[in-house]
């Protein structure tokens, strides 16, 4: 749970994702900077993965719901997803069939996650194994988790969505090209 983690959880924390981040872009790990261990919405549960060196991985869990078309869907959104660049390529299969118990205790319907294309050879590892499909063509509307005077409060993306059936059947996921999380993206 996000309340039992210590000042120190959050500090070390702030670092691993700054060092997995920030390679992958000059904006990308700013918003870890000093103690801060999330960047848009705040997660509810997290998924941190261990080693002797620290924090090897991590995904955040929140659950909320988001706009499908015009169909609200109850989803617990995965995000900040990271793997500490040394253990990369070893599976975020893995980290999908840790959480999924964890997923089924919450009784969501649904596992939702927004990812870049540039993940795509990632996501499509998982959608392989049967966990999850992966949908493109689909925008997503989310809320900024700063309100700026010199930026609409608004963005919207164009990403690959995965859907991760729980309580529900693909089948019943409903069909749209725009989701709209009416919130910070997690």
């Amino acid at each position: 749970w996000e309340n039992e983690l210590q000042l120190a959880d959050h500090v070390e924390l702030a670092e691993f994702f700054r060092k997995t981040y920030g390679p992958t872009g000059a904006f990308n790990g700013k918003p870890f900077e000093g103690s801060r261990s999330w960047a848009g919405a705040r997660p509810e549960l997290r998924a941190i993965g261990y080693d002797s060196r620290g924090v090897a991985a991590h995904m955040g869990l929140l659950r909320r719901f988001i706009k499908v078309g015009a169909v609200d869907v109850l989803v617990a959104e995965l995000g900040l997803y990271g793997v500490r660049p040394d253990l990369e390529g070893l599976g975020i299969g893995h980290s999908v069939r840790i959480l999924h118990p964890v997923l089924q205790e919450l009784g969501v319907p649904f596992g939702f996650g927004a990812v870049r294309p540039v993940l795509q050879k990632h996501v499509e590892r998982v959608a392989r194994h049967g966990l999850a499909t992966v949908l493109s063509g689909v925008r997503v509307r989310s809320t900024l988790p700063d309100v700026r005077l010199d930026k609409p409060p608004t963005r919207t993306e164009d990403v690959l969505i995965v859907i991760l059936p729980i309580g529900r059947s693909m089948s019943e996921w409903p069909t749209g090209t725009m989701i709209d999380r009416n919130g910070p993206e997690l």
